[in-house]
């Protein structure tokens, strides 16, 4: 089994180019052929020449540490996992649909009602993948509140990783083309309903049901 003297050179190679997230601990010390003890070794070595850095809850990133200011969105996303990203998901955005139906207008309810039948006409996972985003970020919209757009922004890029559109291409080919678009859309519809209503609290509990619908077929 390698030594970390034996690994630092391939660390050193990986730690190269734009920064990012390395692999877990586990993953990585079975690629190298070495012991997670010779890991964490090079791994210190690695810190202390400013090529990598750690941050606790997050994992372990490539480039030196940045200063006090917050870390770079970019380094959050690609720390999300999906089910990171659900539970986000279910905190924020029933209260931005609830938001939504307080401020909504007559045109931003009908381009919520296009979206929706943009949805159920969808016919290959991409084209379903573009209709659910654009109407989420038209429900965020609708709250005329920059704030939230600017969270609806920020969760849609975390839907673009890799591990969140391979759990939901899994899903989508799971239920098949017809039963997906249909529940996905009917459940899109529902909180339309509430929000042309006005009905806040409707609005919210009919995304909280198609959130949940959603992490249920993507645990699966």
């Amino acid at each position: 089994m390698a030594r970390h003297d034996d690994i630092l050179p391939r660390l050193r190679d990986l730690a190269e180019g734009p920064p990012r997230r390395l692999p877990p601990e586990r993953q990585l010390a079975a690629d190298l052929g070495c012991s997670r003890q010779s890991l964490r070794a090079a791994l210190a070595i690695l810190e202390t020449e400013g090529r990598i850095w750690r941050h606790v809850g997050q994992g372990t990133f490539t480039g030196p540490r940045p200063g006090p200011a917050p870390l770079r969105e970019n380094l959050l996303i690609e720390a999300a996992t999906p089910e990171a990203l659900m539970h986000a998901r279910l905190l924020l955005e029933p209260a931005i649909a609830g938001a939504a139906a307080e401020r909504a207008t007559p045109a931003t309810c009908a381009r919520l009602s296009a979206l929706v039948g943009s949805g159920r006409s969808a016919r290959d996972r991409q084209a379903a993948e573009a209709a659910d985003e654009a109407f989420h970020a038209a429900l965020a919209d609708a709250a005329r509140n920059p704030v939230l757009i600017a969270v609806m922004r920020f969760l849609s890029r975390a839907r673009r990783r890799v591990g969140w559109q391979q759990r939901w291409e899994t899903a989508y080919r799971r239920a098949g083309v017809d039963a997906f678009t249909g529940l996905h859309s009917d459940q899109h519809a529902a909180v339309v309903m509430a929000v042309a209503a006005g009905n806040g609290p409707q609005a919210a509990s009919a995304m909280r049901e198609h959130l949940e619908t959603i992490a249920r077929m993507m645990e699966r």
